[in-house]
């Protein structure tokens, strides 16, 4: 079974910001990186539930971790449904967190 992968508008957000701060020092980095983030994404149609739980109490809630790099990139979703997840943030692994 594949589930259906939505961006919240604040994700679509983070994602363009992520991207201007590369594409600013280097295009071709920008680039790949939104080509891994992309792909760690794609991962989560099939396997929402290998990622970290986000917080104890809410087992819906989860966090992956996207190589890139020497830190990379946390992306939180949840699982809304047997169909559908939707990314709710993304951020770089040296930023403040995102809660």
């Amino acid at each position: 079974m594949s589930y259906r992968v939505r961006l919240a508008p604040r994700a679509a957000d983070d994602l363009q910001r992520l991207f201007d701060f590369l594409a600013e020092h280097n295009l071709t980095t920008a680039e790949h990186a939104r080509d891994a983030i992309a792909k760690a994404l794609e991962f989560l149609r099939d396997f929402p539930f290998a990622c970290r739980k986000a917080a104890p109490d809410q087992p819906l809630l989860r966090e992956m971790l996207i190589d890139f790099g020497h830190a990379g990139y946390v992306a939180l979703f949840e699982i809304e449904n047997a169909d559908t997840i939707t990314i709710l943030a993304v951020r770089h692994q040296r930023e403040d967190d995102y809660y």
